[in-house]
């Protein structure tokens, strides 16, 4: 029992379970404006839920998928499966208990959110591979998470609504940005393992310009939302703020100065997600 839950620990650290506040405000926020205010305990409890399972379930899966390519890598060599501190049937039934999960999840909420499961897991799962495919893998990963807006609408009205897409579409290119930015940092070992990626297809230079359009693309979107859903004063608030610290995000890090790539990379995208949430929800809940 000791060792199960050391090891249970362990692949909680590998896969950064924290790190689910990246996309975990933004289904609240459609979760919010699907409601248009609070939704009910148990269907914010459950998304929660599928929130998390669904994340960790991509993120043991992509470690296991990765585990040759991290081993080579100077990076990522200290990470527990290739260091060997897990192992592969270990993280295997973590992926499958995680998967599980998301599945009652899902069952708990609506028919519609237990018909499209296996959609949306396919979808987070399937990004562990594109490295291998496309170059364009960033927007994959963007499109993992930014399918969760459109996932908490569906869970809190039983269908889809094409405005929320526009959340989900703002999500996307925000996620594929700053993916776009972390992936500069393997530009020497992706190039020698032949992984796809910009900044291995474009180079460095090219590679910023590209995340710094994706994420004036975000913003646009965001006014977009802001005006499909005729949101006020607190919203247009969150968006100028979040626009701000995208700004001073792409001010920190530089083609030839990658140093501060972590504290751009989680530190500020945690900070980004939160603030969008709690300037959305509260202009939701204003005008309620």
């Amino acid at each position: 029992m000791t060792s199960l839950w050391k090891s249970t620990v362990v692949t909680l650290e590998m896969i950064k379970w924290e790190h689910s506040v990246f996309a975990l405000p933004f289904a609240l926020t459609g979760a919010v404006l699907a409601a248009g205010g609070w939704p009910s305990l148990r269907v914010l409890g459950w998304i929660v839920v599928c929130m998390v399972a669904a994340r960790s379930a991509a993120m043991a899966f992509n470690r296991l998928v990765d585990a040759r390519l991290d081993a080579a890598n100077p990076r990522t060599a200290m990470r527990a499966l290739p260091a060997g501190a897990l192992s592969s049937g270990f993280v295997s039934g973590f992926v499958v208990a995680a998967v599980l999960v998301f599945v009652v999840g899902a069952a708990m909420l609506n028919r519609l959110t237990l018909e499209l499961a296996p959609l949306a897991l396919a979808v987070v799962l399937a990004y562990s591979y594109m490295k291998r495919v496309t170059r364009w893998s960033h927007l994959v990963l963007g499109l993992a998470l930014g399918i969760a807006p459109s996932a908490a609408w569906i869970a809190v009205r039983g269908e889809l609504d094409a405005r929320i897409a526009v959340l989900s579409a703002a999500v996307l290119l925000w996620v594929g940005g700053f993916d776009v930015l972390y992936a500069c940092q393997d530009f020497e070992h992706d190039r020698a393992a032949g992984l796809k990626s910009v900044p291995q297809a474009f180079g460095l230079d090219a590679a910023f310009w590209i995340a710094r359009a994706m994420h004036l693309g975000m913003v646009c979107l965001l006014v977009w939302l802001v005006r499909l859903f005729g949101l006020g004063g607190m919203a247009w608030a969150g968006v100028a703020v979040v626009a701000a610290l995208l700004v001073y995000e792409h001010s920190i890090v530089s083609p030839r100065d990658l140093r501060r790539m972590n504290a751009a990379f989680f530190t500020l995208n945690g900070v980004i997600s939160v603030v969008f949430f709690g300037f959305f929800a509260a202009d939701v809940l204003l005008h309620k």
